[in-house]
């Protein structure tokens, strides 16, 4: 295992951190990349497309679907981006940010219990080789 290559890892260890975070949220009626969406506006800040979409890690075109539905769903709002009509804003709507807090909640729950007997220092180098991974 030592020898394979970390995108692999990444990759299976994105599969499964999912099917987790899918069934500890399933009552929420949230694909995964819904809970993603949602987690990356947990903060509450309003942000364009554009700027959600390379938060996200989703395609332009990908996010406009997943989009479509957290509206549908009573998640999100969008509107008019403030002195740019070009821009739409993605804004969490009431039920929205109680989603989103529990997504956040959900997330941090699971890295936690995944990463309890790995040391700071490790899990600090990670944070840089991941962060790395997500700058290709």
């Amino acid at each position: 295992m030592e020898n394979e290559l970390l995108l692999v890892i990444l990759q299976r260890a994105t599969h499964v951190t999912l099917q987790v975070l899918e069934t500890e949220l399933a009552d929420l009626g949230l694909t995964a990349s819904e809970l993603n969406v949602l987690a990356n506006l947990a903060d509450d800040r309003e942000r364009t497309v554009s700027e959600l979409g390379v938060a996200a890690g989703v395609r332009p075109t990908t996010l406009t679907g997943v989009l479509d539905r957290l509206e549908r769903k009573g998640h999100i709002t969008r509107a008019p981006r403030p002195g740019d009509r070009r821009a739409v804003q993605i804004s969490l709507t009431a039920l929205g940010v109680q989603g989103a807090g529990r997504v956040q909640r959900a997330f941090a729950e699971v890295e936690k219990r995944a990463l309890a007997g790995v040391p700071a220092s490790s899990v600090k180098q990670a944070r840089r080789v991941l962060t790395a991974l997500g700058a290709v």
